[in-house]
């Protein structure tokens, strides 16, 4: 099969590698790509969100099966491009995807359907968000409070605020200063849920769902869980605190409800739903889905992953899911992202990567900000926040960690920044 794989991040290169390892795949190709997947499949300068674009080069090209990454791809509606092109393609149609880039969707839909989740109101007026914000939450000194922006922000959309100067200020940033632009034009202002972590990906061939190995990321920028909001500076798995009764308790209360819920409203999903989970002292409680692969922790899912990954997308795709057993390896994982100086802010770009070289086989280094600075020289450069993602393998989460930051440290580019502690939550 000749394949077309969308994006260009560190999710994407983990799904080439893992797709390229398929005896069914034939030739790759990569819309636009990274230096990573240059070197599995043939990158391909088209934007992942030109649908047009896109479906024109899979004709040409013969691509017998797309696989969308990034969910901006999917909110432009590329899934339904090549649906109406007669090509298959791996991800949801816009009209189910809403479920990621409409946080206001996604949390009456699970209230409307009864998935726990935190509580919540929505707007779209600074004056009537900000009286709320007054009334439930500075006039009673209940904080922390969550403000989040209704559209897709690269992991950035959502403030956890600690006092009342703070919340007016993520407030007038969304709903006042439009800084997120179309994003932020409705806000969900929701209830600050205590707890940890459990990021769950599962996929979904629209009446059939299978939970893949479970992670655990890192989204807070410094260690011990400082600072801003990422899109992710590791990830680990398994996650230590997904035991049997709790991996249960979602199928039972969020897992198989969401799929029915996705049903009877008519949202046909075909894809990976990413389950962003909190376990909480009443339970486990879902704080977002995803409509596509989590980055990271596609960078620690998939190297567990010993079924083929090209066999599981085609049935989703076919409906057929029920009919393939998933097997998985007991070994860990563990990601550690190497970001630029100033991330999630601002970065500069273009800095030589050195020690590409040195890596053993006992890590795996997935590109997601990168580029050659030239196609003759082959040097690779820094371009993105989030440059690499370093993925170490081993018995434990402890010694994959250890595997991952031994890499790292053979690994430099110009203000080169990355957490120390990721695999000791």
């Amino acid at each position: 099969m000749n394949i077309l794989v969308i994006g260009s991040g560190g999710r994407e290169h983990a799904l080439t590698w893992k797709i390229a390892q398929s005896p069914k795949a034939g030739k790759i190709y990569c819309a636009p790509g990274n230096a990573g997947m240059a070197e599995i499949g043939e990158c391909v300068n088209i934007s992942a969100t030109d649908s047009q674009s896109l479906v024109k080069f899979a004709k040409e090209n013969d691509i017998d099966f797309v696989v969308i990454g990034p969910d901006a791809s999917l909110e432009a509606g590329v899934a339904d491009a090549f649906e109406a092109a007669g090509i298959a393609a791996f991800g949801p149609r816009r009209s189910a995807a809403i479920i990621e880039y409409s946080k206001v969707f996604s949390k009456g839909f699970m209230k409307r359907n009864n998935i726990p989740t935190a509580e919540y109101e929505s707007f779209n007026n600074l004056q009537s968000a900000s009286e709320y914000v007054e009334r439930t939450y500075i006039e009673k000194n209940k904080f922390p409070v969550v403000v989040k922006a209704d559209g897709l922000a690269a992991g950035k959309g959502v403030i956890i605020c600690t006092n009342a100067d703070e919340t007016r200020a993520a407030l007038k940033l969304m709903l006042g200063d439009k800084t997120f632009g179309a994003s932020g034009e409705s806000v969900v202002i929701e209830e600050y849920l205590e707890g940890p972590e459990i990021s769950i990906l599962a996929f979904c061939d629209g009446k059939t769902i299978i939970p893949m190995e479970s992670a655990q990321d890192h989204k807070r920028a410094y260690d011990g869980d400082k600072g801003p909001n990422t899109g992710g500076m590791g990830t680990f798995s398994p996650s230590h605190i997904y035991s049997k009764d709790v991996a249960k308790e979602c199928m039972q209360n969020i897992f198989l409800p969401t799929v029915n819920a996705l049903i009877k409203e008519g949202l046909e999903f075909k894809g990976v739903i990413f389950f962003g989970l909190m376990l909480t002292k009443t339970g486990v409680k879902v704080i977002e889905y995803n409509a596509r692969f989590g980055d990271p922790e596609t960078q620690v899912v998939l190297p567990r992953l010993k079924t083929d990954l090209l066999e599981i997308m085609t049935a989703c795709v076919n409906g057929t899911l029920d009919k393939i057993n998933i097997e998985w390896d007991e070994n860990a994982a563990a990601c550690v992202i190497m970001a630029s100086n100033g991330y999630p802010g601002n970065f500069t770009n273009g800095f030589v990567i050195t020690g590409l070289d040195t890596v053993n086989n006992s890590s795996i280094v997935f590109h997601a900000g990168t580029k050659f600075a030239d196609f003759k020289t082959k040097d690779v450069v820094t371009a993105g926040g989030r440059v690499l993602g370093v993925t170490g393998k081993g018995a434990t989460v402890s010694d994959a960690a250890k595997e991952a930051y031994n890499t790292v440290s053979k690994i430099s580019f110009e203000g080169a920044r990355y957490r120390t502690d990721i695999g000791n939550k």
